[in-house]
């Protein structure tokens, strides 16, 4: 099980400051490296006082001494509603705080579900047809190298099969706020990866185009449709999409950090400006707020049944998400040990990966760790904790 990597500003200047490192793909491409215990307090795993030591609070113990990540915390809810809480590690390395228990993170590219639900809802409402073109939408704006807009259609927005290359992999090293439009004119300077519809490749450009085809249709900003169609809908009381300009995590929080180098200091990088990101990641929320967000979709608390089946139409996604995974239309199923699907999406940010799932029984987990993973043993480690969640 695993998640797309959103490329972020180096931890090693000032986020409100001057510049990116050169690709902002280092933040994880380059070999983050696992930390060892040395470079950390002792980890000090903790629980809220609603749990006993478990087999989730042991891999939640067992992703900060084993794997290096500075924190962990969880959330699981069974399949009568009941939540439990965990924590493991320490909040803040530089003053020994604990990890606030259901802190808010940046949950990456989970913002992806939301806005695939706010564009299904408007199909719902007649507003939008999946199989309509961008160009329908935004005429004229999509072009390029094996680019048109007269080509792509919403629904392939929504399961990356548009062919639009990654914007994500091009910005440079500035840090300086950007537009949707900026974001998306980067991504039209590289050619197509492929003809729309042959193939199935994660792009984060898909999103930005979806969010700006939101706007367009509804005339309000992006933030303040998921805000009323989804946050104040279901009571997502810790969810918010942050305002231009906005740099810090408003509540409790655990902090997050990086590493440039695999023997390198660790850097605190919780403090940045998340434009870069926009439909394609740029949300924060706890793990409780994603379980109930995925369970009331699961549920039909937000779609109606046709467009819900829609959303959970699929096409295979093993090369990012893990053996087993399909992509549906901004929600992911991964094969469960113990029988049956987890559906959810998942999110790698600076400082933060966040994975979970939910069940079509009730069950749902959210597990974050502090510190954005490299592929590789530690990101199955986090994987096999969630599984862990929802199977035990």
């Amino acid at each position: 099980m695993r998640g797309p990597s959103h490329r972020g500003p180096s931890p090693a200047v000032r986020p409100q400051g001057a510049r990116r490192p050169r690709a902002l793909r280092a933040a994880t491409a380059v070999a983050l490296g696992l930390l060892t215990l040395g470079t950390l307090a002792p980890p000090a795993a903790s629980a809220s006082a609603a749990v006993r030591p478990d087999s989730v609070q042991q891999a939640l113990d067992a992703l900060v001494r084993d794997d290096g990540t500075p924190a962990a915390l969880a959330s699981v809810q069974d399949r009568n509603g009941r939540t439990r809480t965990a924590t493991a590690g320490l909040g803040d390395l530089g003053t020994g705080a604990p990890v606030p228990v259901d802190g808010q993170v940046r949950i990456g590219s989970n913002t992806k579900t939301f806005v695939a639900v706010v564009v299904l809802q408007l199909v719902a409402e007649r507003r939008m047809d999946l199989d309509a073109t961008v160009d329908t939408h935004l005429p004229g704006l999509v072009r390029g190298e094996g680019i048109d807009g007269r080509r792509i259609t919403v629904r392939q927005l929504l399961q990356h099969t548009s062919g639009l290359p990654d914007y994500s992999d091009h910005l440079g090293d500035d840090a300086r706020p950007y537009t949707p439009r900026e974001l998306l004119a980067t991504a039209l300077r590289h050619p197509a990866d492929f003809t729309p519809g042959k193939r199935w490749k994660y792009s984060n450009t898909n999103y930005v185009l979806a969010g700006l085809i939101v706007q367009k249709v509804t005339g309000r900003p992006l933030a303040e449709e998921i805000d009323r169609r989804i946050i104040k809908r279901i009571g997502l009381r810790h969810t918010y999409f942050p305002a231009p300009g906005e740099v810090t995590i408003r509540a409790p929080h655990p902090r997050g950090y990086h590493r440039d180098q695999g023997d390198g200091p660790l850097r605190d990088i919780t403090d940045i400006d998340p434009s870069w990101s926009w439909a394609a990641g740029q949300m924060v929320s706890t793990g409780s707020d994603l379980n109930r967000f995925f369970s009331a979709l699961l549920a039909g608390r937000l779609l109606p049944p046709a467009q819900l089946a829609q959303m959970r139409s699929t096409v295979p996604a093993e090369a990012t998400f893990g053996p087993g995974s399909r992509y549906g239309l901004g929600l992911v199923s991964r094969p469960l040990p113990c029988g049956g699907l987890s559906w959810g999406h998942g999110g790698s940010y600076p400082g933060y990966e966040t994975r979970g799932g939910a069940t079509d029984d009730g069950r749902a987990a959210t597990i974050a760790v502090t510190l954005q993973l490299p592929d590789g043993p530690a990101r199955m480690n986090l994987d096999r904790a969630v599984t862990t969640a929802l199977c035990h």
